[in-house]
């Protein structure tokens, strides 16, 4: 069962929307400022269900006595033991519940927020057969949605290198556009780097930010000795100017880098940088994309062109929804062998956005 519906309707996913050939790719752009889909938000919303194998997945906020606290918790039952996934975190939401991820298994993913500013929010993958168990754990997005993107049966978890690039030449995080997307994929247990089977999507966004850089700003900040140092900037607004260039060149370089296309990054920063500053740069950001979180992947299994089926488990049971949403639409399948699902229950909770200018998430 996929719980917040992206493996149906493909809206959550890093903001915005690009449509490209018959595919709606999820980009990273604004990744700060837009509300993703949670569970519980400081002690705000609850689920609970009982998976067919006999482990029981809550989520809710943290009780002291009868009380419940500004806080959420996540916890999964299995043979009676208690494995406690989240305690006093600021956010914790569901991305997937009974699908095989690639671990041969249906698994449940949280995305846990401990400190709830929506930044270095850590993914955990846990087994629901019995006894329930951590998988594995990924850290450095901000946000992390798992889909079957092209509808080829095989499951991609799209996230972003934010904490690798926060701070990178003396830019923080909040001034980018978008943070580098990280497209990741697990076969057999092993986490595998599948940006390459992506290059459209990564096109798209390339596309958009050559557009956006007229030839007078490039030639400006290629006469700058790009670290952009206010000695040799010169005007704020000419310092101003120069920085957004340089910005979307970053931006650029490292849409090329993270799908894949090394030489085509280093010959778009020749052609886009101050010649003097090329190699210096050159080396921050293959560390920068070496350190990142494409580190924890295995480098020779890159791009598979196996088409494994990603499975999905059906729920048999579910327990009462803490929560003042609707009911999730969809309809259960009387041709499978195992028992009918009920009809789930939503288990995310929307936070408005904090400006008119942001975008609510899509579909549900």
């Amino acid at each position: 069962m996929r719980v917040n519906g992206s493996l149906l309707n493909r809206g959550l996913l890093l903001r915005l929307m690009l449509f490209s050939g018959v595919f709606h790719w999820p980009t990273a752009a604004c990744a700060q400022t837009q509300a993703s889909n949670i569970t519980c938000d400081a002690g705000a919303g609850a689920y609970k269900t009982d998976f067919y194998t006999g482990t029981t997945v809550e989520v809710g906020p943290m009780r002291k006595g009868a009380f419940a606290e500004r806080a959420c918790s996540a916890r999964l039952t299995s043979n009676g033991q208690i494995l406690s996934v989240a305690d006093d975190a600021g956010q914790v939401g569901i991305d997937v519940l009974g699908v095989d991820l690639g671990f041969g298994k249906p698994v449940v993913a949280f995305q846990i927020d401990q400190s709830g500013r929506g930044t270095n929010v850590a993914y955990q993958i846990y087994a629901l057969t019995k006894p329930a168990r951590l998988l594995y754990t990924l850290t450095g997005g901000d946000l992390y949605s798992a889909s079957d993107t092209d509808l080829d049966g095989r499951i991609e978890i799209w996230t972003d290198d934010a904490a690798a690039v926060d701070g990178f030449e003396r830019v923080p995080k909040a001034d980018l556009d978008f943070a580098p997307t990280v497209i990741l994929r697990i076969e057999k247990g092993h986490l595998i780097d599948a940006g390459p089977e992506f290059t459209t999507y990564y096109d798209a966004l390339i596309s958009k930010l050559r557009s956006e850089i007229t030839q007078s700003d490039l030639n400006e900040f290629k006469q700058s000795d790009g670290r952009l140092s206010l000695i040799s900037a010169g005007s704020g607004e000419k310092l101003h100017r120069q920085m957004r260039t340089k910005i979307s060149v970053l931006e650029l370089v490292w849409s090329y880098l993270y799908s894949g296309r090394e030489q085509q990054a280093w010959s778009a920063l020749g052609e886009m940088w101050p010649p003097e500053d090329v190699s210096r740069i050159r080396s921050a950001i293959a560390d920068l994309h070496d350190r990142g979180i494409l580190h924890n992947t295995e480098h020779s299994r890159r791009a598979s062109s196996r088409k494994n089926h990603a499975k999905i488990y059906d729920a048999v049971i579910n327990s009462p929804v803490v929560s003042n949403l609707g009911p999730y639409g969809g309809a259960p399948d009387s041709s499978r062998s195992e028992p009918p699902v009920t009809q789930p229950k939503s288990i995310l909770l929307r936070r408005p956005p904090s400006s008119p200018g942001q975008l609510n998430p899509v579909g549900q």
